[in-house]
């Protein structure tokens, strides 16, 4: 056994990893939630094939026709298929989930890692950028940047990613400090390994788990908010498909066409709701307390 084996830290087993594995798919709120998120993920990938018809092609012909056998979900105020477009604006809502949550950790993860590492006055100073950011509401912030930015889905997601940011940073340094003083840690240090090799090999791997949970469920705020932002005329710009957009036409009609507006707020409703379940069901299957 080499030195460094010895300062390696017994987390990620086999054992331990099989039994979350278990844990995780005996849950049923998580398995509904994923094979759900699996059907809209496969839908937004090939919509080009399973879309009946061109979602950004006006037809005066057949304006706020409601649902039938040709158009199952009914028509919008502009003769568009609306299951057509609520398939084209899952691509849009999901890919704006994903990409925000990745600017978030490609920027808060390391922050926070600096921070609970090295502390000081480095953890000082990232703390109260963290803090002052925080302070603003996860939404408002979002749509504050959103216009700064102005209106496109790149700029929403971006504006997202960073409102977002903060939640990782926080829980990384948290979740560096409660780690700090390990033994595997320590010895280490005493060997004399590289700061930046401690942190890549050890301390990362050992705080993954409560960031993947954050992460999914960070997915449902970061649809939710760009569906906000779509709503508000600062996210996925017409005639492209958003389920935020939708609502933001559907509003008009409420009374004449009220199916214009269940669709897509369906569509976000069972989204967010079914990543929160597998956020949920991560979370309690990645909880170490629960493998033993």
């Amino acid at each position: 056994m080499t030195m460094i084996e010895t300062v390696s830290p017994i987390l990620f087993r086999p054992r331990s990893t099989s039994r979350a594995l278990q844990k995780f798919l005996g849950n049923k709120g998580a398995m509904i939630g994923a094979g759900i998120l699996i059907v809209f993920a496969l839908a937004a990938i090939f919509a080009p094939w399973i879309a009946p018809y061109n979602p950004i092609k006006t037809n005066f012909l057949v304006i706020r026709k409601p649902p039938s056998a040709l158009f199952w979900l009914g028509t919008d105020e502009l003769g568009r298929d609306l299951l057509s477009r609520l398939i084209w604006g899952a691509r849009g809502s999901l890919v704006a989930g994903g990409i925000s949550v990745a600017i978030a950790m490609a920027i808060g993860v390391p922050l926070g890692l600096l921070a609970g590492y090295f502390g000081g006055k480095l953890d000082a100073l990232i703390s109260r950028i963290v803090d002052a950011l925080l302070s603003c509401p996860f939404l408002v912030l979002a749509i504050a940047l959103g216009a700064f930015l102005g209106p496109s889905l790149i700029n929403a997601m971006i504006a997202i990613g960073l409102s977002a940011m903060p939640i990782f940073a926080r829980l990384t340094r948290g979740q560096v400090l409660s780690i700090r003083h390990e033994d595997y840690l320590e010895g280490a240090r005493a060997i004399g390994l590289p700061d930046r090799w401690i942190i890549a090999r050890y301390v990362l791997p050992n705080i993954l788990s409560p960031l993947v949970v954050q992460a999914a469920l960070t997915i449902a705020s970061a649809i939710l908010a760009e569906a906000s932002l779509s709503f508000l005329g600062l996210g996925q710009q017409p005639p492209y498909p958003s389920w935020g957009s939708m609502l933001n036409a559907a509003r008009n009609f409420m009374e004449q066409a009220p199916w214009m507006s269940l669709a897509p707020g369906a569509a976000i409703y069972i989204t967010v709701l079914s990543f929160n379940l597998l956020g949920d069901g991560l979370s309690d299957a990645l909880d170490p307390k629960s493998q033993h």
